[in-house]
């Protein structure tokens, strides 16, 4: 996917993007390079599959929600920033904040979020298990997402604990989707959430099969949840 394919597949989903916002997916390209000779971010190399793999698969969540209204979101595991900076130069008046258990990461979010000009962003170094235990952040935010962390019934433990009652639990899966929902649907529900909506496409050139699970909050995550760090993926809700 070259840049004008970007620009345009971008286009046909109601996705604007400004001069601005092109240039800065151009730096952050350029960014994500330079750094990841000195520190593993990405096995994806090539200019091409970064922008179809990474920044217009990070912005899919954006074909089927609203993300024009002022929301807080916050991106559990991001790695290299996905999906949530890829959000945030589409729609920058998103306030985001990232957790990442691994502080050199942090330090690469947190010069590239300064290179790109970036306001109203926050980096956590922390593990996801003691984040949503903090009571400045339990229950707080309108989104939380998450991109190929965990399985679901981990997953749920790590971030629904996050999102505020009535808030909206993102999760972008592969094709595997359909059993990691059956084993995650005890999770989910003992965790307070809801399924509403499971979207279904194929990332386009490559032709290769997504899913974007969206989990409303409807109920208040039990406070014994999440469990220390490490016991959500040795014993998961199930």
């Amino acid at each position: 996917m070259d840049t004008a394919q970007f620009h345009t597949m971008l286009e046909e989903k109601g996705i604007s993007l400004s001069s601005q916002a092109l240039a800065q997916f151009e730096r952050y390209y350029e960014l994500l390079m330079e750094w990841n000779e000195k520190m593993n971010l990405t096995a994806i190399t090539d200019k091409p599959s970064v922008y179809l793999k990474h920044f217009f698969d990070s912005l899919s969540p954006a074909f089927y929600y609203d993300f024009s209204q002022s929301l807080s979101i916050c991106d559990v595991g991001a790695g290299a920033g996905f999906p949530s900076v890829p959000l945030k130069i589409c729609f920058p008046h998103l306030k985001l904040s990232i957790v990442d258990s691994l502080q050199k990461r942090i330090t690469f979010l947190e010069h590239l979020a300064a290179e790109l000009g970036l306001t109203d962003v926050a980096f956590y170094h922390d593990r996801a298990e003691t984040f949503g235990r903090k009571k400045e952040f339990r229950e707080s935010f309108d989104i939380v997402t998450a991109r190929a962390v965990a399985r679901m019934s981990v997953l749920s433990e790590l971030c629904l604990p996050l999102v505020k009652v009535n808030g909206t639990f993102i999760a972008m899966k592969a094709a595997s989707a359909q059993e990691e929902l059956e084993q995650g649907k005890k999770a989910i529900d003992v965790l307070g959430g809801e399924i509403s909506a499971i979207e279904r496409f194929m990332l386009p050139i490559e032709q290769s099969e997504r899913t974007i699970i969206f989990i409303q909050k409807v109920r208040n995550t039990p406070n014994k949840y999440p469990r220390k760090p490490g016991m959500p993926n040795k014993q998961p809700i199930q």
